[in-house]
């Protein structure tokens, strides 16, 4: 009798749901960086870097204020004051403000929004790389 074996699932990138939670509730202030396992919901204040290994939410009345903030994906329904670099999505909601510069994948800035400062979006192009590196080649 021949037996096959069993393909051996691969382990995937933790789901969203599946990462711990840090919460900063209503009325709580923090001053100091701040680097979350999971994911990260502010609705009280940060003054200070964030960074999260999955997704972070501030929400309306939630504020963070830093140099920088980090994660998978960002929404925001509060303020910001900082440079925001979302490895895939960063999205402001109608009542978010955002003051700095973003750094994403993908931005969506509904109407309403506040966005104060420069963005950069989508995957960097071999080109791109190369001009920032300064070993762009000329043709031949």
């Amino acid at each position: 009798m021949v037996f096959k074996a069993k393909p051996v699932k691969e382990e995937k990138r933790s789901d969203t749901q599946n990462m711990a939670l840090t919460f900063i509730s209503k009325g709580s202030e923090i001053k100091g960086d701040i680097h979350a396992a999971g994911n990260l919901r502010v609705d009280g204040i940060v003054r200070g870097n964030v960074h999260a290994e999955g997704d972070i939410e501030v929400s309306p009345g939630g504020v963070i204020e830093g140099k920088d903030v980090k994660a998978r994906n960002i929404v925001i329904h509060g303020l910001v004051k900082a440079t925001l670099t979302a490895e895939e999505q960063l999205r402001i909601h109608s009542q978010g403000e955002v003051l700095g510069d973003v750094i994403a994948q993908a931005l969506d800035i509904e109407s309403g929004a506040r966005f104060v400062g420069h963005s950069n979006t989508g995957k960097p192009s071999a080109d791109i790389f190369a001009i920032e590196n300064n070993t762009l080649m000329k043709e031949k």
